[in-house]
This record gives structure tokens, C-alpha cells and sequence, in this order.
């Protein structure tokens, strides 16, 4: 089968290699890709959000499968006009993609499901946000699409109404709507399932890491690096949450005409109450793809295309490694607040075969040298036995890696107790 897959980050490039590993794959396209996809797929020179020329390019290239990578094709509609096309694709319509690209949307679902979440009211103005709040710390959100970083936990009035007239005056996010929400403590988690419209199947769990600094310091990032599995855990934990989450949200958006097909990605805090839904993705996380796909033994491309066919994923049942995998990233000078380009790598030829090197913001130059070109650069993803083993042989090959300025969080995978969880609070301003 000729699959092609929209996007150009290190969750696209993950993808690639684990569609590659199935024996029903005979070509790979992705658009637009970066310099390292380009070891793995041909290339087409189409962005990931131009809907009629992914249509045309999947049209004149006979694809049996379009696999959409990034929220944003999704949310304006790709599936839908892939489907006018009668063209497969994996990923959901733009009527169910709405509980990615509005908050507010996705919390009204999470309400008629009787999903546990955070307490919360939506507000479209300065003086209605602070009225909504009824004790600090706060969690405020943009409603719409802000690529992981529209999300302020503010500590006390001034940090809400700053951060309420960055939101709703500056509109640094293009949203009319702040979702004002109770501040959750505990664990996060998160928890992806592939959707067939009817029923939601778990891949393995994994914990990402959010913010640029160690210790869950500093600004939110798009991801500075993912472990999985989960400690503590277990297949039953798993099962507890997508018969509380994941399922409950499937049967109620087919109740509403609008079925869910594709990921559904919970963004979870394990509480001292129970789990809590902080957020829902509908796609594959990044960097959680890059080390979730890894460990991952059944055919992906026949588990997608299962998904895009109602029922499609009935008696389905995943079979991972019992390895543990870490995934490091490493990003360019000044990320999150900014990112640059054109700085040579070096090291790429010293990183053993056994760690999965993905590539998120790289470009080739015309002497063939590759560079950064984006925030998020690269991604190593080491298995082992355990997590301490995946997690030593991911950082000694983040250590024959250099570019200028890279970044990378030391503490990915860490064994230090829940330091590591983010359970310290700190306001987050909206730099990224």
C-alpha cells in the first residue's frame, strides 16, 4: 500500500519508521516532511495545512492511505475533503476534531460523557474570568489551538488579570474564549487509544515533560522528551481509564452523529480523587509517539486502517514490548520564546543503530549539512530493559550530539520520587 503522512515533526518522522516496519507498506510519501523523513519517505513540497494540494498530491498519486500527523489539518477539515475524494484517511472529521481545537467544546463533551475533569466555566471577558474565580491557584486556558502553550496557572488576582488581558485583550491566541478551570495536583499521565467510531483500544501509557527547564521549570514547550511504560501503571489501570475516559467520549460523539476516528490522546492528573481529564488531543502526542510507537509489535498500518472503519477495531489487541523506552529532545537557542535555524549538526554519524534518532526541525543544506530549522530539533529514543538502561543509553547519545545553543532537559525519566511529576506550581507566562 502507498501510505502518505501529513506533517513535518518528530511524531510525523515516528510514524514513518513504525508504517515502514509493516509488511503491507510498499511505498511512503510525507509532506512536507524534514531532511531526516527524507531518508525514509519521498518527499512532496506541500504544507501540512494546504487542504486542496494534500488532496490533489493524494489524488494524482494513487495513495491508499493519508495518515494526518498535526491537529491543525485535522481541525480545518483534511478527513473531510479526503473523504469527498473517497480517499482513506486516519484521523478524525473537523466535527470531531473539535475536542481538540476548542476547550470549551471538549468540556461539554466531557460533561454529557460524565467524564471526571476539573471543575470549570468558560468566560469572554477580563472581569467575567476573575468573577469565575473562586480560589487560586487557577488554571486559564485559550479555547482554541495554541500548540501546548496556551495555559496559564496563575497564583494570585494580578497573575489572573494579567494573564486574562494577555488571553482576551492581546489575543495572543486568536480566542474570544478563556476556559477558567480548577487547578488539579498529582500525577500526569497520558493515555492514547485508537478510535474506530465504536470503541476506543489503549496503546501503552507514557509521561511527557512539558516545560523547558528540569525540575518543571520555566515555560511550556510543544515536549522536552517522554518515557513509557509508566511505573506503577498496569494493564488494569489502563482498562479503568478507557472504560472512565475514552470509551464514554466514543459513545457519545457517535451519539451526537459526529463518531470519532483516530486518537484520542487523554491528557490525564492521577489525583488523590481519581483521575481527572486536563486536556483531550486528537492525534498522536509529540514526543509521547516517539516513545510509544517504538515498543509497539503490532502492524500499525493495519491497526489504522482498522480505526477508519466503524467497528473496524472490534477484538483488536495491541501487543507491545516489555522493553521501556525515553525518548530526549533536543531543541534550538532561545525555545520556546523562539528557534534557530540554519545551525549546523554535528555528531549524527556517531549515534549507534540502536537508538531510533527522529528528526522534528531539521533542513539539508545545499553542501548537504544538516540544521536545525525549527524549535524542537531532534529526538532519541533509546529501549532497554528498564527505564534506567533506555534512559542512560538516550542521554550518552544525546552526548555525541551538538549543534549552537541546543537545549535538553536532564532530568527525563528521572528516578527521584514525584519531582518529577510536576506538582510544583510556578506561573506559567505566555513566552513560548
Amino acid at each position: 500500500m502507498k501510505i502518505l503522512v501529513v506533517g513535518s515533526g518528530g511524531r510525523e518522522h515516528a510514524l514513518v519508521r513504525a508504517l515502514a516496519r509493516s509488511r503491507r507498506t510498499t511505498e511512503l510519501l510525507c509532506a512536507p516532511g524534514n531532511a531526516g523523513i527524507a531518508e525514509d519517505a519521498r518527499l512532496l513540497d506541500i504544507a501540512a495545512d494546504d487542504i486542496s494540494g494534500l488532496v490533489g498530491a493524494a489524488q494524482g498519486e494513487s495513495v491508499d492511505l493519508v495518515v494526518v500527523g498535526p491537529e491543525l489539518p485535522l481541525v480545518h477539515g483534511l478527513v473531510d475533503a479526503l473523504a469527498a475524494q473517497g480517499i482513506a484517511a486516519f484521523g478524525p472529521t473537523a466535527a470531531a476534531a473539535r475536542l481538540e481545537g476548542s476547550k470549551a467544546y471538549a468540556k461539554e463533551i466531557m460533561q454529557a460523557a460524565a467524564v471526571p475533569t476539573a471543575a470549570f466555566e468558560p468566560v469572554g471577558s477580563v472581569e467575567q474570568g476573575l468573577a469565575a474565580i473562586d480560589r487560586y491557584p487557577v488554571v486559564l486556558k485559550a479555547d482554541g489551538l495554541a500548540a501546548g502553550k496556551g495555559v496559564v496557572i496563575a497564583h494570585d488576582e494580578p497573575h489572573a488579570r494579567a494573564a486574562l488581558e494577555e488571553l482576551l485583550v492581546e489575543r495572543r491566541f486568536d480566542t474570544s474564549t478563556v476556559v477558567v478551570e480548577e487547578f488539579l495536583d498529582g500525577r500526569e499521565l497520558s493515555l492514547l487509544a485508537l478510535c474506530d467510531g465504536e470503541r476506543a483500544v489503549a496503546l501503552a501509557p507514557a509521561r511527557d515533560f512539558k516545560r523547558i527547564y528540569d525540575g518543571d521549570r520555566g515555560p511550556n514547550t510543544g515536549g522536552m522528551g517522554a518515557y513509557s511504560p509508566v511505573t506503577g501503571f498496569d494493564a488494569a489501570a489502563v482498562d479503568g481509564i478507557v472504560h472512565e475516559v475514552h470509551q464514554p467520549v466514543v459513545d457519545v460523539m457517535r451519539e451526537r452523529g459526529t463518531p470519532f476516528h483516530g486518537v484520542l490522546y487523554a491528557g490525564l492528573m492521577l489525583t488523590d480523587r481519581g483521575p481527572r481529564v486536563l486536556e483531550f488531543n486528537v492525534r498522536f502526542g509529540d514526543p509521547e509517539a516517539q516513545a510509544v510507537l517504538p515498543r509497539l509489535r503490532s502492524d500499525l498500518l493495519e491497526l489504522l486502517l482498522a480505526a477508519a472503519v466503524p467497528g473496524g477495531l472490534a477484538d483488536r489487541e495491541l501487543e507491545f514490548t516489555s522493553d521501556a523506552a525515553v525518548t530526549i529532545v533536543l531543541a534550538s537557542a532561545g525555545y520556546p520564546a523562539s528557534s534557530s535555524s540554519g545551525d549546523a549538526i554535528g555528531g549524527l554519524e556517531l549515534v549507534p543503530g540502536e537508538i531510533e534518532v527522529t528528526h522534528a526541525g531539521t533542513a539539508r543544506a545545499g553542501d548537504g549539512t544538516i540544521t536545525t530549522a525549527g524549535g524542537r530539533v531532534l529526538n532519541l529514543t533509546a529501549l532497554g530493559p528498564d527505564l534506567k538502561s533506555a534512559r542512560e543509553s538516550a542521554y550518552a547519545a544525546a552526548g555525541m550530539i551538538s549543534f549552537e545553543g541546543m537545549q535538553l532537559r536532564r532530568d527525563i525519566a528521572e528516578s527521584r520520587g514525584d519531582a518529577e511529576l510536576g506538582d510544583e506550581l510556578e506561573l506559567e507566562r505566555l513566552d513560548g
